[in-house]
This record gives structure tokens, C-alpha cells and sequence, in this order.
């Protein structure tokens, strides 16, 4: 099979799958209206597919991703969808996708209690195993940062380097979440929305109970390389 075959088969599988993994940020209720959206890198090309901007959740078909480089540019031809323009967000995904090459995946919503977080720009402290699990350790903030340009994608690699989280909470705006993959990266929006909801919880009750450090390493460890089929 050609590059540009095999290039067309990976987008149309991507084109599909981010179709259902939209779905799943209703769901779990992460996102209202037109906001959030999910993005894939395409495997084996400088090219990602993300949500087109706008367009009501329930209006969304494969055919509706947008395909773009690694600027945001959208791309023209076979492979491109110039009828629709890309989610506002793309410039910040193309940015972590530029610079962070094991990420294949990225989400942004607003869910109700992780941008909570944000609003106040404070950590989600690390006291569920849960979170252990998944964050390996707290959930940190991000700087400010407009839309319009990659600023946001900036504070997104710039919070994450180093940390093992696949969360980070932009302050005053809300998550986002990379993965190997877009799958994974919408996990990690769900269970950043569900800790985040937990510890709120948890805190309005009294003082919270940190884990160890050398606990949350096990934690991780072990989901990460042991837990599962």
C-alpha cells in the first residue's frame, strides 16, 4: 500500500473513531453546547484530526473531522474537509503535538468541577488511589493563557514536562488531556472530572488525607504496568 493509501486509511479509521469518542464527552457529561473537543494525531504523518468548530455534538458525522498539519493549517484535498474550519482550539493541539511526539491524543473540556479547579488555579492534591493510578500524583495548573494563537499549548507542555500527569488544568479556562492515543486521553478527561468532583467532596466533609509518595509511586507503577488484560 502507498504512503498516501496508507495515510487515507489511517484518517478515515481516526475520522470514526473521534466520531464516537465526541460521544463519550456527553456521556459522562464533560462538556455543554458546542464546547470541548477531541483530537488524534495521524500515526506515520505531520498531520492531526480534530472537531470542527461550532458544530452541535449531535450534528457530528466522520466526515465532519477536520483534518490539519501540525500548524493547525487545514489541509486541502483527498485528505482535507475545507467545507469546516477547525476547532478554536487547534493551534494548542498542534503545539503539544509538535512538541510532546508521544502524545497521540488530546482532549479539552470544561467539565463542571475540574474547571472549578482552574477558576481558583489550584492543584487537585494527590489523596485518592485513583489518582495515583492514573495521574501519579496531583493534577497541576497551567498558566492563563488567550485562544487564538498556541499560547495555551505552551502552558500545556510546560506544566506537563516532567510530570506524569495526562491532565493539567488551565487556569481560568479548564482541562486538558493527552494520551498515547485519543481513547486514552478521553479516559483521563473523565477520571480528571471524577477526582476533581471527589476531592471537592471530600474537602467540604474536613481535611483531606495526603497519600505517600513513595505509596503513589506503587500505585502508579502498578496500573500503569500491571493492572488490566
Amino acid at each position: 500500500m502507498s504512503y498516501a493509501a496508507e495515510t487515507a486509511a489511517a484518517i478515515a479509521t481516526l475520522r470514526e473513531e473521534l466520531c464516537a469518542l465526541h460521544a463519550e464527552l456527553v456521556r459522562y457529561e464533560l462538556v455543554v453546547w458546542t464546547a470541548g473537543n477531541v483530537s488524534a494525531r495521524v500515526p506515520g504523518a505531520d498531520l492531526m484530526v480534530i472537531k470542527p468548530s461550532g458544530i452541535d455534538y449531535d450534528a457530528l458525522m466522520p466526515e465532519s473531522m477536520v483534518v490539519t498539519d501540525l500548524y493547525g493549517t487545514p489541509v486541502d484535498g483527498e485528505w482535507g474537509n475545507p467545507a469546516l474550519a477547525p476547532s478554536s482550539d487547534t493551534a494548542a493541539h498542534a503545539y503539544v503535538y509538535r512538541h510532546m511526539p508521544e502524545v497521540g491524543g488530546v482532549v479539552h473540556t470544561h467539565s463542571s468541577y475540574a474547571t472549578a479547579w482552574a477558576v481558583r488555579g489550584e492543584a487537585i492534591p494527590c489523596v485518592l488511589t485513583m489518582m495515583g493510578d492514573e495521574f501519579g500524583g496531583e493534577i497541576p495548573v497551567g498558566p492563563f493563557a488567550l485562544i487564538g494563537d498556541d499560547s495555551i499549548g505552551r502552558g500545556i507542555v510546560q506544566t506537563l514536562e516532567g510530570s506524569r500527569s495526562p491532565a493539567v488544568l488551565m487556569q481560568n479556562h479548564g482541562p486538558f488531556t493527552i494520551g498515547a492515543n485519543a481513547k486514552a486521553a478521553v479516559k483521563a478527561a473523565v477520571l480528571c472530572e471524577e477526582v476533581a468532583r471527589t476531592v471537592h467532596l471530600s474537602r467540604e466533609l474536613g481535611p483531606t488525607i495526603p497519600i505517600d509518595g513513595a505509596h503513589i509511586d506503587s500505585l502508579h507503577q502498578r496500573y500503569q504496568n500491571v493492572y488490566g488484560q
